[in-house]
């Protein structure tokens, strides 16, 4: 049995959405998140439990999770370390189990944010109360926050994450929120933190001087090496505020593949194969285009021109691509119509939705069932303003009502 090991928690739905100009509808989010179980990720922080616009689709989730369309992964909710939005939160989802608890730590947060209105000891005081409360709800896991820790010193963080865990927190989340860390500074600091606490520790890095991947596996290495578990932030495609978070398959090449890291530190169970599928899902999702040059599925990713690397990548893909396109997903041939394409979107009838239907071979009891997805896949195409995926009418067929929980966005 392996004695520690790193898991990756996405927050694409949480922080990747609150991307500027940038977002994704609730069917979006629920389609990544699809993607994200069968991808093997042990959580997705699927979205803000005391925000009402995510109310019918926080708890449609839930009930994928309950009836086991969700099976393997758990669904997190991001709140403030507040009692009040605790107790919110609960209300308004009653099934949730897993949830982060935020709050800032850095005096240039108590001071420039908070106005100075709270001292240390009430930001050590609210969280205590919050874990309390989430835990006294039924939470069955708990992340304390520590907002701003890489400019936080060392020894709040170290007293932050004691009375966390006293009160009952699973893990503290090492909030790198600006991007101030370097792979080596986060080492030392996570480090001394899981050695002082023995706690699990959560990395979340912002990539706002290019390096989230590289502290984020540097602080994972750090815990693991202070022999506690450790929990990575990343975002599908590396979406996230201002310059982004940890990429998602990034990551978990940087911890599979790389040299420090590979047969050394244990990381979940992952199945890569679905890099290419989430990637270009998030891409068209969120309207934005993936790099050329992005690690395994930028389309140059494994495009050979030069005349020596296309003679060693023919003679032995080793010689100059670390790990084979088929790994992340690649290598299939996409169609695409060239000819006559019948669509199903806001405006479609039963004849060319079936059309559409039968291409995905989705086949209906009856005429009313038929129609009843019709109608759905129509709410869609409003809901999205995007043509519907396959996986997306896939989706709505075989679980409508919480399809139409999903999209039912009320004020």
């Amino acid at each position: 049995m392996v004695k520690n090991t790193i898991y990756i928690i996405d927050v694409t739905n949480r922080d990747g959405v609150q991307t500027s100009e940038l977002g994704l509808a609730k069917l979006e989010k629920t389609i990544l998140n699809l993607y994200l179980n069968a991808m093997g990720v042990f959580q997705s922080e699927f979205g803000f439990p005391v925000t009402k616009h995510e109310t019918n689709y926080l708890n449609a989730n839930l009930e994928l999770a309950e009836i086991g369309a969700l099976k393997h992964i758990r669904l997190g909710g991001w709140l403030r370390a507040m009692k009040v939005d605790v107790e919110e939160s609960f209300r308004l989802l009653p099934k949730l189990k897993h949830v982060n608890l935020s709050i800032s730590t850095s005096r240039q947060m108590l001071k420039g944010k908070f106005g100075g209105k709270f001292s240390w000891a009430d930001i050590i005081n609210m969280t205590c109360e919050a874990v309390d409360a989430a835990r006294e709800h039924g939470a069955e896991s708990i992340g304390a926050n520590a907002e701003d820790a890489s400019r936080t010193e060392l020894e709040r963080l170290i007293e932050f994450a004691e009375a966390a865990k006293r009160h009952g927190a699973d893990r503290i989340r090492y909030c790198d929120t600006l991007g101030y860390d370097d792979p080596f500074t986060i080492y030392e600091r996570v480090k001394a933190i899981a050695e002082a606490v023995n706690v699990p520790i959560e990395l979340h890095c912002h990539n706002d001087l290019g390096m989230a991947v590289a502290c984020s596996v540097a602080g994972a290495r750090a815990a693991i090496d202070a022999g506690v578990d450790a929990y990575v932030n990343t975002t599908v495609n590396g979406l996230g505020e201002r310059a982004g978070n940890a990429d998602l398959v990034s990551t978990i090449l940087a911890i599979k593949k790389s040299s420090g890291f590979e047969h050394k530190y244990h990381l979940q169970d992952m199945d890569l194969s679905y890099a290419w599928r989430i990637c270009k899902y998030a891409s068209l999702s969120f309207r934005v285009p993936i790099p050329i040059n992005q690690p395994a599925v930028g389309d140059n990713a494994f495009a050979h021109e030069s005349g020596i690397h296309a003679d060693g990548a023919l003679k032995d893909s080793r010689n100059y691509e670390l790990y084979h396109y088929t790994e992340v997903g690649r290598g299939h041939i996409e169609h695409i119509e060239t000819g006559r394409l019948i669509t199903a979107g806001e405006y479609s009838g039963i004849k060319g939705f079936k059309n559409v239907a039968g291409k995905y071979e989705l086949e209906f009891r009856d005429e009313e069932e038929a129609r009843e997805i019709l109608e759905l896949v129509r709410y869609a195409n409003v809901h999205t303003q995007k043509p519907v995926t396959e996986d997306e009418m896939k989706f709505i067929a075989k679980y409508p009502e919480q399809a139409r929980k999903v999209m039912s966005v009320q004020p």
